[in-house]
């Protein structure tokens, strides 16, 4: 576990598994979650938790409850986590935590940034309890009302889609009518691709861990809903599925403006952009934490390649939902309902891209804008 500050009293980060994970990635992230909270807030201090596991191993539970055990004295007092890479947000973090006696893994937030009074802690963690598993109802913001998704499951992919709609809407262009290609197919790369046909995108690729589609006309937003219902778990799941080696060969070549990176870490290589520039590339909504394949923290040659030469919207502003949703929870007598969550996140995210218009008109170089102004901040 890392904590890159307790800037304002309190940090916070999700909580991620994967095999051959280090401390060095634990780090870089915990440094990218401090960056993240200068759009969604609270000031506080960027964290991550991280188990170098196989998540797909049956001892999983067990080495969850053995690790949040240890760190929950942190968790109460200035530590707050969530769900990350492999560990789910309702499923794993919210019942184990409390299963030893913590009333929401924000807590640690509640207590050691705000201060609060007992009421106001019980009103905070209450709204926290209600809001991130609250089972979404209005049909603008889920695939399906039968299958009963929560906020947690979808809030994040959301924000990425409508940093899309956001950026064409600030800088010029029309989404309707763009391709885009998926990588991943997790709660983030479905959601964002399911968000983004329904504005009138086309999903003309996706890319998951054990293969991927192309469709040149894209595929239709009955399509793409029927391919996040068939989900197993957050993987790609068809009968028309290319082998991953057929698909990672024909994906970066076959053309399109949107590319929305939403796997794990560290996989977009540099011959991958270029690929993507010549068949029309214009803008890189990060779905992923640093999805980019450099060694460096925050901006390494293929970063800054890829951001000298399209847009990109930097992670820490485009899959800041989560965050956000926490931190809006976190206010003082919120309303909690679909319509108030959904659309306050938006806002979050359109207010941060306007903050990065207003240092010039180019298309290129907003990563570099908005870390500079995050890092000016948190300076």
């Amino acid at each position: 576990m890392v904590i890159n500050s307790l800037r304002g009293g309190a940090a916070a980060g999700g909580t991620r598994m994967r095999q051959g994970l280090d401390k060095r990635e634990v780090e870089s992230l915990a440094k990218t979650m401090e960056v993240k909270f200068t759009v969604p807030g609270p000031a506080i201090g960027g964290a991550k938790s991280g188990i170098n596991f196989d998540p797909h191993d049956p001892r999983k539970r067990g080495v969850l409850e053995r690790w949040y055990k240890a760190v929950i004295p942190l968790l109460k007092k200035y530590y707050g986590t969530g769900g990350d890479l492999n560990v789910d947000e309702i499923h794993d973090v919210i019942p184990i935590t409390e299963d030893y006696g913590l009333w929401h893994p924000q807590e640690g937030i509640v207590n050691g940034h705000y201060h609060a009074t007992e009421p106001q802690k019980i009103q905070k963690l209450g709204q926290l309890r209600q809001g991130v598993v609250k089972v979404i109802e209005d049909a603008t913001f889920t695939p399906s009302l039968a299958r009963k998704y929560t906020v947690a499951d979808l809030i994040t992919g959301y924000g990425v889609a409508e940093a899309v709609r956001h950026y064409y809407e600030l800088w010029g262009g029309e989404l309707a009518g763009k391709r885009a290609l998926i990588q991943g197919w997790g709660n983030v790369g479905a959601a964002a691709a399911y968000y983004l046909a329904s504005q009138g995108v086309r999903v003309t690729g996706i890319i998951d861990r054990a293969g991927g589609l192309l469709s040149e006309d894209g595929f239709s937003l009955e399509d793409i809903r029927q391919l996040f219902l068939d989900r197993k778990n957050n993987t790609l799941t068809t009968s028309d599925l290319l082998s991953f080696e057929e698909i990672s060969q024909r994906i970066w070549s076959s053309g399109a403006e949107i590319f929305i990176p939403a796997a794990s870490s560290r996989l977009v290589t540099r011959g991958q952009v270029e690929q993507m520039l010549a068949g029309g590339l214009e803008v890189i909504s990060c779905g992923a934490n640093v999805p980019f394949q450099d060694p460096e923290i925050f901006f390494g040659p293929t970063g800054e390649y890829a951001d000298q030469h399209a847009s990109v919207i930097p992670d820490f502003i485009a899959n800041c939902g989560m965050a956000r949703v926490f931190a809006y929870l976190m206010e003082t007598n919120v309303e909690i309902t679909d319509q108030a969550i959904f659309g306050d996140t938006s806002r979050v995210i359109r207010r941060a891209l306007e903050r990065t218009r207003q240092q010039g008109n180019d298309r290129t170089g907003l990563a570099q804008k908005s870390f500079e102004m995050a890092l000016r901040e948190l300076v």
